[in-house]
């Protein structure tokens, strides 16, 4: 391969220290505004990068600075704001919602982006939106969809397009050790077309998608809490993936109106390798996903137990289920060869149906009857309880692991026996928050309303104590609420400070913007015995459920490692345009305010693959690349590398350009693709 076209780097030169040296040397000394970082930057901060830049002229010592990291130390990571002092109303989180400026969250948030396919990064209590991650659907912003790297994560056909366009996001979970999160992983999945992705939370990137075999309708997702095999490890393993559409196995076109052999599955997908390691075969549907703090049972809570196809006849029964699924016998089936496969998939199915375990000295799964059509099944933090929600019952079903469990060693006669509380607590219950006080928060659909309730009143009531008074609070929320999370709410470090809940409807509460209204997430302080509405906050539709965790269980990394990279070019001097036959690959790289190549010549016809790593190493200096006419606009962060692949079809001119704002002299930032005719 011969470089056809290889250039040094462009140095623009230009004196701004009369101009702005003043200004500039008093940014430099005055940090008092630069923010805290999780971890310390290689190389400088953009803020005293470019206050250094104005000082010793904008484009000439800005470029040294960006390239010789190893002379100017990182500055060190300030410490967190102190919180405001808590309210003289005893609720401590009440006084730090407004976040004065320059002030850290104590939370993160990741909540599902519905149908942008996406996963929203907020900080809370401010509820502030701070990034996006996108996964499912292509992202103009970053690229994603349109680099080769985001191409490969979520999937093509054969002449290199997408495989899917669109995506529907329902549910966010993370990794987890010594039951609480880990800073590793958050998975999100796709309702449409059956994926799940995972999430890295070190750089906030999407880095797998695995789509699911024989399902539609995948819904609720849960990881395990610990391995359910090995008692040693202590960290989450697999991720449990619930579908809600029954299906005739295969579905190739055979048997389409045999309502009645319509199955669901249920899935486990290996945490690391994202794979597919095993499906349930079950009686029913799944709604949502829950899994226990000792790694032995996964749940989803089931309507439709009818296996029905049209409305009616799915509300034939008087009640539905929560199916437990028993992880280590499943796992051990598997071993033992007791599985089909189905179709082209070679993924082991194991039989889940009543009919198949009624022993429970054999039983793969159990089922626990709770009133019809459940909407939701939470684990709470102390791990002795899994709550379902009864959507068309006013009702909220509290149910004993350890008696699941005595069931399947042939100790508890009645399964049924193991629900400890069905105690009524408002019309609509969906889904349940804990504050790891012993309080639950159950949001109520039809009233619009979240209720607190006591769990042991709650089993003290349904066990003949007409006394237990339950229902500790209530409190209207705007309107129709849905999913509902807590701070650590999801964890064993439950602690009860702050809730958010997702509101279907807004009606009157923002300015009117045509027919299409925001869903409404409302923040309410739970620290004390009364709920305390804080905040609304109008999100684009449709959200669904979210996890908050603390802030100091993520450090994520603000620059990449060029090493991350196999196709990084390391030094600007590798630039080039390199032909091969018909097939060019055009190496270039970026540094503040210039393209390592101002001229890239290729001839119509050509597949081109253009590869540009972004050599700065300052913290937040991200530059894009535009190529007008072709459908290429990406960015690549500090140290990154990306790649785009496209036929170089009409001839002329093309000012490649930096979308993404990164110095003075950013509009000159540009390099010109020429294609010969």
């Amino acid at each position: 391969m011969t470089n056809l076209n290889k250039q040094p780097s462009i140095r623009a030169h230009h004196d701004h220290t009369n101009n702005m040296g003043k200004e500039g040397a008093a940014m430099s000394q005055d940090r008092s505004h630069e923010l805290p970082t999780a971890d310390a930057p290689e190389g400088l901060g953009r803020r005293r990068f470019l206050g250094s830049a104005a000082v010793a002229g904008l484009a000439g010592v800005g470029l040294a600075a960006c390239n010789d990291g190893s002379k100017t130390a990182a500055p060190a990571p300030a410490s967190a704001p102190a919180a405001p002092a808590a309210a003289s109303s005893g609720h401590a989180a009440s006084a730090s919602v407004h976040l004065k400026p320059g002030e850290l969250d104590t939370y993160y948030g990741l909540w599902s982006g519905g149908h942008t396919g996406d996963v929203r990064v907020l900080g809370l209590p401010s509820g502030r939106e701070i990034v996006r991650i996108p996964c499912f659907v292509p992202d103009a912003l970053v690229g994603w969809g349109i680099t080769n790297e985001s191409k490969k994560v979520m999937g093509t056909r054969a002449d290199g397009s997408l495989r899917y366009t669109v995506g529907d996001t329902h549910h966010v979970h993370a990794s987890y050790k010594g039951g609480d999160y880990d800073g590793r992983y958050a998975w999100v999945n796709d309702k449409i077309n059956s994926r799940l992705a995972r999430i890295r939370l070190d750089y906030f990137v999407c880095d797998r998608i695995t789509e699911i075999p024989n399902i539609q309708g995948f819904h609720g997702i849960f990881p395990d809490k610990r391995d359910p095999v090995d008692p040693a490890i202590d960290h989450t393993t697999r991720v449990f993936c619930g579908a809600e559409f029954h299906l005739p196995l295969p579905n190739r076109g055979a048997g389409l109106d045999q309502v009645d052999a319509y199955r669901a599955l249920f899935t486990c997908v290996d945490a690391e390798s994202m794979e597919v390691r095993w499906q349930v075969l079950i009686d029913g549907n799944c709604d949502l996903v829950a899994t226990s703090y000792d790694g032995k049972l996964a749940a989803a809570n089931q309507y439709n137990t009818e296996n029905a196809a049209l409305f009616g006849d799915m509300m034939s029964a008087a009640r539905d289920a929560c199916g437990f699924f028993n992880v280590a016998r499943i796992e051990q089936a598997v071993k033992d060869g007791k599985f089909k496969t189905w179709g082209d998939s070679k993924v082991p199915v194991v039989d889940g149906t009543h009919k198949a375990n009624a022993d429970p000295a054999t039983a793969l799964t159990a089922y626990v009857t709770v009133p019809k059509n459940p909407h939701g099944v939470n684990a709470s933090p102390d791990g002795k309880y899994f709550i379902c929600a009864g959507k068309l019952s006013p009702t909220v079903t509290v149910i004993e692991l350890a008696k699941v469990l005595a069931w399947f060693d042939g100790k508890l006669p009645k399964l049924d026996d193991s629900i400890v509380a069905e105690v009524e607590v408002g019309l609509g219950p969906l889904h349940t928050a804990f504050d790891g006080r012993g309080n639950a928060y159950t949001t109520l659909f039809l009233d619009s309303q979240l209720v607190k309730w006591n769990v042991d009143a709650a089993i003290r009531f349904h066990g003949g104590d007409k006394n237990a008074k339950y229902v500790v609070d209530r409190l209207d929320v705007s309107f129709q609420p849905g999913h509902v999370n807590a701070s650590q709410s999801e964890t064993m470090k439950a602690d009860g400070k702050w809730l958010a809940v997702g509101c279907k409807f807004s009606k009157d509460r923002f300015l009117p913007a045509g027919p299409l209204h925001p869903e409404n997430e409302q923040l309410v302080d739970i620290s004390g015995e009364k709920m305390v509405l804080m905040a609304d906050h109008p999100v684009r539709g449709e959200p669904h459920d979210f996890i908050i965790f603390k802030r100091e269980l993520l450090r994520p990394k603000q620059i990449y490692s060029l090493d991350d990279f196999p196709n990084a070019v390391k030094d600007a001097k590798e630039s080039g345009v390199f032909r091969n036959g018909r097939k060019v690959n055009i190496k270039v790289t970026s540094t503040a305010p210039s393209f390592s190549l101002a001229e890239m010549r290729v001839r119509k016809g050509d597949e081109v693959t253009l590869t540009l790593t972004n050599l700065d190493k300052i913290q937040d200096l991200t530059h894009g690349f535009a190529i007008p006419k072709y459908n290429v606009n990406f960015i690549v962060n500090p140290q990154e590398t990306k790649s785009v692949t496209f036929v170089a079809d009409q001839p002329g001119v093309f000012w490649c350009y930096c979308t993404h704002f990164c110095h003075a002299l950013h509009l000159e930032m540009r390099s010109r693709l020429i294609v010969e005719a």
